[in-house]
């Protein structure tokens, strides 16, 4: 099947030190990434990438999920296949604190986070079931693999 045509908005807030995210983040390797996730049956879809600061991040998750705190990655999902339309948001201090925590490289683990993102946009979910949680992480570590990645999961 041919590859789905994306459409991309990559935003970034305003926060210290977010020209190490930006570079991080060039948006031929996120097209990349986010092409690579998404599955046969999507056609087209309209994402935007959000990087965020900690504060709205925190503020994101306890007004959308109810929890405190801010979290690595929000999927905002409006539609599904075959025309997806999404936005992701990323809390930079959180993904950069799980990176150095992982030892992995700040690169990689955007690409994780953004797979992992663009997954539950597709409807994949690991809160529901320990069958689905697996799933989830096989799908992600095969897309991974095919991007040149490590298992996240290992």
């Amino acid at each position: 099947m041919a590859r789905a045509e994306l459409s991309l908005s990559l935003q970034f807030a305003r926060f210290d030190g977010v020209a190490e995210h930006r570079a991080a983040l060039p948006r031929h390797q996120v097209m990349r990434w986010l092409r690579t996730a998404l599955g046969d049956e999507v056609q087209a879809a309209e994402i935007t990438v959000r990087v965020v600061d900690a504060k709205e991040g925190q503020r994101l998750n306890h007004d959308f999920r109810g929890k405190d705190g801010a979290t690595n990655v929000l999927t905002f999902d409006y539609s599904g296949a075959p025309v997806l339309a999404a936005d992701l948001v990323l809390c930079a201090p959180v993904v950069m604190r799980e990176a150095a925590d992982l030892g992995k490289p700040l690169a990689e683990h955007y690409a994780h986070l953004l797979v992992h993102g663009a997954l539950h946009a597709q409807g994949w979910d690991h809160e529901t079931s320990e069958a689905d949680a697996e799933a989830m992480e096989a799908r992600e570590t095969a897309i991974l693999a095919t991007l040149g990645f490590a298992n996240p999961h290992a």
